[in-house]
C-alpha cells in the first residue's frame, strides 16, 4: 500500500518540527515543545477527514485492535468471530485480551460471510469483526444487522483500508469502534502506528487510558494523573504522528492515482474471458490499493500468479500465503504460544488442528490480487497492464 512511496519535504517538514522541540513524547514536556502536538494534531486531522467524533492513536494497528477490543470490554471467555483471511494481527489481539477467535468463511468480497458469520453465533459471541481487506469493504449492512440482532459488538478491522468508504461513510466509523494500521506499507504511514476511532465517548476515554498506561490525563501534569484501571504503553511517539500528519494531507491525492490506475488494469483484464473479479459491496468505496480477481480453476490461478511473476509483476496469491490466510498458520493451529493460554482458551484452540475451511479454499485458491503502485507514469502503466493480460491469457 502506498504511503511510502509519495514521501518529502512535506514529511520532513514535520518531522523538523519535533526534532527541533526536542519532545519526541506525545505527552508532557508543555514548555519545552513550544506548542508542538502532532499526534493531537494527527488525531484531529483523522477526525476531520473520515467524520468521525474521536480518534485515539496507538504504536501500531495491532495496539489498536487490542485496546478496541479493552475499551469494548472483551476478554476470557468471549469469543469473537473474524475472517479465515486477514492479516495475524488480528487474531493475535484476540489472544493479547484473552479472548477466543472464531474464525469463518469468507464469500467472493474476500470478506466476511455474513451466513457463516449467523452460524457461529453462540452465548459466548462478544463481538463481530469484519476485516476490510485489500482495500475495500465488507457486507457491512448485513453485518450491522446481525450484530443489532444478537447483541454484539461490531468492531471494523479497517487496517488495509483507510480512506475507504461504505455507502458514503467511512470504514472503521459504521461500527462501535474501527482500528487503522499506518505502518511502512499501509494507505498512509507513520513508520509505524496505528488508530481507534468511535463516536462513543466512553470508548474513547477508555481507549485514552488503556494506550497510556491506565492515565487519565485529567491531571496538571502526568504526575498529578490517577490511573482507574490497568493500562499498558500503546503509545505513539510524535516523530511517527509528524509522518502521519503529512501523510494524511496527502489521502485525497493518493486515492484519485489509484482509482484511475486499478480501472485501467481492471477494464484490461474484463475482456478475458474466464476472469472475474471481488464483489465490492460498494464499488464507489474502494480505495483501489488492490486489483483483486479470480481465475476458474485453482491451478490456473497458481500458473497465472507465477507468470505475473515472471513477467516482473506483483502477484499476491493467498492461498499459498503465511500471513493471511489460515491454511498456512501452521503457529495459530498449533497454539503456539511463549506464554501459555488460559484453560479454556488452550481447550478452544483445539478445533483448529483439524477444523477445515472449504468454501474459503474456493474463493481463495482462485484469487490472485496486485498491489497498485502511485509512482507508475502512464508509459509504466500501459506496459504493466499488458504484461498482466499476457500473463492471464498464458494460462486461460
Amino acid at each position: 500500500m502506498p504511503g511510502y512511496e509519495l514521501f518529502g519535504a512535506e514529511e520532513r517538514k514535520e518531522v523538523n518540527d519535533v526534532l527541533e522541540t526536542g519532545i519526541f513524547m506525545r505527552y508532557g514536556f508543555d514548555g519545552p515543545r513550544k506548542g508542538i502536538w502532532k499526534a493531537k494534531e494527527l488525531e484531529q486531522a483523522i477526525c476531520d477527514k473520515l467524520n468521525v467524533q474521536y480518534t485515539q492513536l496507538a504504536s501500531s494497528g495491532t495496539a489498536a485492535l487490542t485496546t478496541a477490543m479493552a475499551a469494548l470490554g472483551i476478554g476470557a471467555g468471549d469469543e469473537i468471530i473474524m475472517p479465515t483471511f486477514t492479516f495475524v494481527a488480528s487474531f493475535e489481539s484476540v489472544f493479547s485480551v484473552g479472548a477466543t477467535p472464531v474464525l469463518v468463511d469468507v464469500d467472493d468480497t474476500l470478506t466476511l460471510d455474513p451466513k457463516a458469520v449467523e452460524a457461529a453465533i453462540t452465548p459466548k459471541t462478544k463481538a463481530v469483526m469484519p476485516v476490510h481487506m485489500c482495500g475495500a469493504m465488507a457486507d457491512l449492512d448485513a453485518l450491522q444487522a446481525i450484530c443489532k440482532k444478537h447483541n454484539l459488538f461490531l468492531l471494523e478491522d479497517a487496517c488495509q483500508s483507510f480512506g475507504a468508504s461504505y455507502k458514503g461513510k467511512a470504514l472503521g466509523t459504521i461500527g462501535d469502534a474501527g482500528t487503522f494500521s499506518f505502518d511502512f506499507v499501509k494507505t498512509i504511514t507513520c513508520a509505524e502506528g496505528g488508530a481507534v476511532v468511535t463516536n462513543n465517548k466512553d470508548i474513547y476515554i477508555k481507549c485514552d487510558g488503556y494506550t497510556d498506561h491506565g492515565h487519565d490525563h485529567l491531571g496538571v501534569d502526568r504526575g498529578a494523573d490517577l490511573h482507574p484501571f490497568i493500562g499498558y504503553n500503546y503509545r505513539i511517539s510524535e516523530l511517527h504522528a509528524a509522518v502521519g500528519l503529512a501523510q494524511v494531507r496527502k489521502l485525497d491525492k493518493f486515492l484519485e492515482i489509484q482509482r484511475s490506475t486499478k480501472k485501467i488494469f481492471k477494464d484490461a483484464l474484463a475482456a478475458i474471458p474466464g476472469v472475474t473479479f471481488r464483489r465490492l459491496p460498494d464499488e464507489a468505496g474502494d480505495s483501489a490499493t488492490f486489483l483483486s480477481f479470480f481465475l476458474p480453476t485453482p491451478e490456473q490461478t497458481a500458473k497465472a500468479a507465477a507468470a505475473m511473476k515472471a513477467a516482473g509483476l506483483v502477484a499476491f496469491y493467498y492461498y499459498d500465503n503465511n500471513w493471511h490466510y489460515i491454511r498456512q498458520w501452521d503457529h495459530f493451529k498449533e497454539g503456539a504460544v511463549l506464554t501459555p493460554f488460559a484453560p479454556g482458551l488452550k481447550q478452544a484452540m483445539e478445533i483448529y488442528k483439524t477444523k477445515q475451511f472449504p468454501a474459503s479454499d474456493a474463493i481463495i485458491s482462485r484469487n490472485i490480487s496486485t498491489p497498485i503502485n502511485l509512482s507508475w507514469t502512464e508509459a509504466e502503466i500501459k506496459e504493466r497492464a499488458e504484461k498482466l493480460v499476457n500473463a492471464v491469457k498464458s494460462v486461460l
